[in-house]
């Protein structure tokens, strides 16, 4: 029999682990796996978002797996603080009687599925065989229209609209309203990996810090770069801030002693640790430098009228861009020249490096997630509830975005797929679903 490795305990997991079944941890005590989480494809343990049932509570969080329980402690998990989530320790087998401990100080409870037979039989898992996994909520739907799963998902997805509509009316009180707008554009900027640091960067270099700079007598080129030296040296991303090496060809040195310079003679003492940021694992194009460089062009494109005018009040024709999805697409795509059109990271220059910084995927995500319940929400408080009808009927006719992991795994999950998964509005459906009822351990509500 070939040796087991951590995918196969992993695959049995994923596979034979259903919802509502009970364990019995290795201190022997009963746990319900209400929601056995969504498997993760970055750094962390193997299974995000779980629910578990165990003590009369309910814990919310992520399991981590192994072939052995010793191997928490040979990996060097309890000395991570990317584990602090974990709720759950599966292994195939104990082999020893360590305490499976986190970062913070907090135990975990352990289950040994080779332990317990009503997780798996005494044979070699299943799931080491090439099926299809058995997922948990495709038999609660399965008896369900296309028009009643249609029905339910746009009924989400509006759901998932009006509850971001409501978050930015109340950054539209406590920040105002270009703030508000440029905190969430940074916080898609982000993606989920760097979200958070995307909104710290937002609070210390307020929007209206940039376009002061914007604002100065400047050719478009010096402001581009005084603006890259903020947001990139508050963000604490510069060469002497992260102490990190880099290749010297010519133009990069050119560069970097510019953007130092302009950066040392700021007013400092705001910048962000480099180890704030997650790096390591994330698509170059995806890259929060390119981002942040990304920024730095939109707010040099509407230096004279400002993001919030330049990308929303301004009209073509007496018609609002607002009513047109393609003229908010062309007002938020970036084509960078110069250092960065050629430049994945300060050194890093590759000949598949693209002069788009931010294209068309990621513009229609910052469209469906920030721009319609942005102008949404402002319109409420403005009193036009006409042009909040406009952005509320541009969400639900916008049109399929990428699928990112989320929206795959839900869709696996209910077995279902782009026949009717065909708009962004069910797909903000199905990643409402899923923080809402899969991770709240709300299966019962489903589909009701």
């Amino acid at each position: 029999m070939a040796k087991l490795l951590e995918k196969d305990v992993v695959a049995a997991w994923q596979s034979q682990i259903r919802n509502g079944v009970v364990l019995t941890t290795e201190q022997g005590e009963p746990v319900e796996i209400v929601y056995p989480g969504r498997r993760n494809d970055g750094w962390g343990a193997d299974f995000q978002d779980a629910v578990i049932a165990t003590g009369g509570h309910l814990r919310k969080g992520d399991i981590e797996v192994h072939v052995k329980s010793s191997d928490w402690r040979s990996h060097r998990h309890h000395l991570n603080p990317d584990y602090n989530r974990v709720i759950l320790h599966v292994v195939m087998w104990r082999d020893d009687e360590a305490t499976t401990t986190l970062y913070n100080g907090s135990a975990v409870p352990v289950i040994a599925l080779r332990a317990d037979k009503q997780a798996l039989t005494e044979s070699r898992p299943a799931a080491l065989h090439p099926s299809a996994p058995v997922m948990p909520c495709a038999g609660g739907i399965s008896g369900r229209t296309i028009e009643a799963l249609a029905e339910f998902l746009d009924r989400a997805g509006d759901e998932r609209f009006l509850a971001k509509a409501a978050g930015f009316q109340a950054d539209l009180a406590q920040t105002g309203t270009g703030q508000a707008l440029y905190r969430g554009i940074m916080g898609a900027l982000g993606y989920s990996r760097n979200k958070a640091p995307f909104f710290e960067l937002a609070e210390r270099l307020p929007l209206a810090v940039l376009e002061a700079v914007a604002g100065e007598t400047t050719p478009d080129e010096e402001c581009l770069v005084r603006l890259q030296a903020r947001l990139l040296g508050t963000a604490g991303l510069l060469p002497s801030q992260s102490g990190s090496s880099y290749h010297q060809d010519a133009s990069t040195h050119r560069y970097v002693r510019s953007i130092e310079k302009l950066w040392s003679s700021c007013c400092q003492g705001r910048e962000m640790s480099p180890n704030a940021w997650h790096l390591s694992c994330t698509r170059p194009y995806n890259s929060p430098l390119r981002r942040l460089v990304a920024m730095s062009y939109l707010i040099t494109r509407y230096r004279h009228e400002g993001l919030l005018s330049g990308l929303l009040d301004n009209c073509a024709g007496g018609i609002p861009f607002l009513l047109d999805g393609c003229q908010l697409e062309e007002g938020l795509m970036v084509t960078a020249d110069g250092y960065w059109a050629c430049h994945f990271d300060f050194g890093v220059s590759s000949l598949t490096a693209s002069p788009t910084i931010l294209g068309k995927g990621r513009v229609s995500d910052i469209i469906v997630n920030v721009l319609l319940p942005f102008t949404f929400a402002r319109s409420e408080s403005d009193g036009r509830p006409e042009l909040a009808s406009t952005a509320l009927g541009l969400y639900r006719q916008y049109p399929r975005l990428s699928d990112n992991a989320l929206v795959k795994h839900m869709m696996s999950q209910l077995g279902i797929g782009h026949r009717i998964v065909n708009s962004a509005r069910r797909q903000q459906g199905l990643l409402h679903i899923y923080r809402t009822l899969c991770t709240q351990g709300r299966c019962d509500l489903c589909c009701q």
